[in-house]
């Protein structure tokens, strides 16, 4: 069952520059997320991340195309209450307590005093601020806050999650243990749409991403099929390489370099890398590993933006 569908959106808008009819952040953009996925959506800034889930969200509306939430055609602000959202660089009155604010937030979606009693200091304790509820927010860290605006957005329980950079301003065991709670969310069958310029952590935790630029949707894909797709192996051996092996790799089209001990290679197939061994063999090389060197999310979204260059 599809979560969030999107089709042919555009969003032009108005400008006063001279000489320019508008500013393109959406141009003719399709998409379509899984319900129980986490899903990243990757750009540059101004890419048009944030206008496409206002868009969703029904706070901006398309300057042409459709898109639809749970199934609902878009706009409809009443499907608001099945989401939960977190802005970037949101912001909470400094004089309030962090179960107050939660409170607060937890009526304006609906929820009953009943519901908050038990909601409240658990979501509190599930990301880490039971200690910290009843302290005022003007005390709190940036990532306090920002866990704080998580619990915020699980706070009524919905069935999809739009969030802006999550992990902003956690250290490494904050963003893990964040990480950790957006698994045990799409493991109770929650839909997360994640915006995050952290491409290793949209890499650790996204089961599929899209990468957009100036508007355009440039490629949808799992991260797998997007990080495998390298040609570089790593070849770990002992001792010293014999007079000729350069020849002959060089006669028979094989670049390598060498470091450390270590040989790395480009090939165009397992035949290739097999001749390589086979040669290393011949010479009496002796091979002591063999890592297929896997492209890294960053590599291949810098490789999307800049489709002339190498990285």
């Amino acid at each position: 069952m599809e979560a969030i569908a999107a089709e042919g959106l555009s969003k032009v808008y108005r400008t006063r520059v001279a000489g320019r009819t508008g500013v393109h952040a959406l141009t003719d953009f399709s998409l379509t997320v899984e319900s129980g996925q986490i899903f990243g959506l990757l750009g540059p800034n101004g890419a048009g991340k944030t206008t496409f889930v206002r868009t969703v969200l029904s706070l901006v509306r398309p300057t042409s195309g459709s898109a639809r939430l749970l199934g609902v055609p878009l706009p409809d602000v009443n499907v608001r209450s099945r989401t939960g959202y977190l802005p970037e660089q949101h912001r909470y009155p400094p004089h309030m307590t962090g179960e107050v604010a939660l409170r607060l937030f937890g009526r304006l979606s609906g929820a009953t005093p009943a519901i908050l009693n038990t909601r409240v200091p658990s979501l509190l304790a599930q990301l880490g601020l039971s200690e910290w509820g009843r302290t005022k927010i003007k005390r709190y860290s940036k990532g306090m806050v920002q866990r704080l605006g998580l619990a915020q957005a699980m706070l009524h329980d919905p069935d999809v999650l739009f969030l802006d950079e999550p992990t902003d301003g956690l250290d490494p065991v904050g963003r893990k243990e964040i990480r950790d709670v957006l698994i045990g969310l799409r493991n109770e069958g929650k839909t997360i749409f994640l915006n995050s310029h952290l491409l290793s952590e949209v890499e650790l935790v996204c089961d599929r991403v899209a990468v957009l630029d100036r508007g355009k949707l440039l490629r949808v894909a799992t991260v797998d099929e997007l990080t495998v797709s390298g040609t570089r192996y790593e070849i770990g051996f002992a001792g010293q390489i014999p007079p000729g092996f350069l020849d002959e790799t060089r006669a028979r089209v094989l670049p390598v370099s060498f470091g450390n001990g270590v040989m790395e290679v480009d090939v165009h197939g397992t035949d290739d890398l097999n001749r390589l061994i086979d040669l290393m063999r011949s010479h009496r090389i002796a091979i002591t590993s063999i890592i297929h060197r896997r492209a890294s999310l960053e590599d291949s979204f810098l490789k999307m933006l800049k489709p002339g260059e190498s990285t």
